[in-house]
């Protein structure tokens, strides 16, 4: 069985919903985990360009707040979904992991979309309290977002030492993610347990997701028996 899965931090679709959505749509993906979601409607419209069903919850109910999704195609289906609220976040802007288990028939995983701090301090912290949670999950895990910090940095470590990271695995092409204008770093991950194989990651350059979002789109093609 093979999955294709999108990693995107779409800025709050402030460069339109409809230009974020037809950046993408092409690829079919099967899963696509969203940082910087914005509104509900924003992310009813993206699904709907994208014929795809999203989740997504508040951290809590303040002004500013890093709000993730994750959208699925079916037949694959959403089977539930939680929030896990991180600690030692900066106050005005909380993080956390929304984490759905997601399935179709014989099949089923735990999707953990995140996206970390600007703080070192933070990050850690956080890519610790994730591997925790996702060694304890019995089925296969994805762990998608954006991380903040590029391979050497020590949450990216942290992951890649626990979980494959699908472009280590498998990318190809020069894989920077940021700034979209004129990329220089890898920030944005896909890390996989070990019973799914990476058959392919591509970085997503073109002139429509350079004018879709500060972020370049992560897409990996996926394998699980």
């Amino acid at each position: 069985m093979r999955l294709r899965v999108l990693v995107y931090n779409v800025w709050g679709f402030r460069l339109g919903v409809r230009t974020v959505a037809a950046a993408v749509a092409e690829h079919r993906p099967d899963l696509v985990m969203v940082q910087e979601c914005g509104s509900r409607r924003r992310l009813r419209g993206f699904a709907g360009a994208l014929e795809m069903q999203a989740v997504s919850t508040r951290l809590f109910p303040v002004v500013r707040q890093v709000r993730n999704a994750i959208l699925t195609r079916p037949p694959w289906r959403v089977v539930s979904y939680r929030l896990h609220r991180s600690d030692r976040s900066q106050r005005f802007y909380p993080r956390g992991a929304l984490i759905a288990v997601v399935g179709r028939a014989g099949y089923r995983m735990s999707a953990l979309c995140v996206h970390l701090g600007l703080a070192p301090g933070e990050r850690i912290h956080h890519a610790r309290e994730l591997a925790d949670l996702a060694l304890a999950m019995p089925e296969p895990v994805l762990i998608g977002g954006d991380v903040n910090e590029d391979p050497h940095g020590k949450a990216a470590s942290w992951l890649a030492d626990r979980f494959w990271d699908a472009w280590a695995k498998g990318g190809q092409g020069s894989g920077q993610t940021f700034p979209s204008s004129d990329p220089t770093v890898r920030i944005d991950y896909l890390f996989v347990t070990e019973r799914i194989r990476v058959e392919g990651a591509w970085v997503l350059d073109t002139p429509e997701t350079r004018a879709a979002s500060d972020h370049f789109p992560l897409l990996v093609e996926l394998a699980m028996d």
